[in-house]
């Protein structure tokens, strides 16, 4: 099987940060006042350790999953998930980044996917690099790395859903197969 336990979410690795300290944050990231930070302004504030911008498919992904009430940002209680989720992911990177280069490469990538129960061959490895890679160095930054988890999750929710019997394999029309890919992009 493919798929034995994916990982959902990242684990509560640290204990939350002070409420002050998130307050000042967020007023800092919400350039315009509006009590809602966009996703151009969380953009704005992130850092994915290469000097370029924080991959803005990554960020509408993360704002997606903490807004609430689909008004294009995330207000202060949903910024505090924003940053613990974001936390986490850190943690996680720098686990896998082994040799603490800033990236994660196809080894670090199947270790970090393989303990999160994904059973993948090599070459799908070099698939995954190559899609999340924007950089084209063989390797994928912080942003990206969370893109990929975050998209390799959503496809194997969906294909769970017509893998009845679990056993890693499905049969589908071309019309489920659309349905399948139009409900992850």
């Amino acid at each position: 099987m493919a798929y034995n336990s994916p990982y959902r979410a990242p684990p509560h690795i640290n204990a939350p940060p002070d409420q002050g300290f998130l307050w000042n944050i967020f007023q800092r990231v919400d350039k315009d006042r509006s009590g809602v930070i966009s996703d151009s302004e969380l953009q704005q504030a992130l850092s994915n350790g290469t000097w370029t911008p924080f991959n803005p498919v990554t960020v509408r992904s993360i704002i997606s999953m903490f807004d609430r009430e689909n008004k294009g940002g995330v207000n202060f209680n949903e910024f505090a998930g924003v940053w613990k989720y974001i936390t986490d992911w850190q943690n996680i990177f720098r686990t896998y980044d082994r040799d603490n280069s800033g990236f994660i490469d196809k080894n670090e990538l199947k270790q970090a996917l393989t303990g999160f129960g994904y059973r993948l061959s090599d070459q799908f490895y070099c698939t995954l690099i190559e899609k999340f890679d924007r950089q084209r160095k063989g390797q994928v930054a912080f942003d990206d790395f969370i893109q990929c988890c975050i998209v390799l999750q959503r496809l194997t929710d969906v294909f769970r859903r017509y893998d009845t019997d679990q056993d890693g394999w499905i049969q589908v029309s071309y019309e489920q197969y659309l349905s399948m890919v139009f409900n992850i992009v």
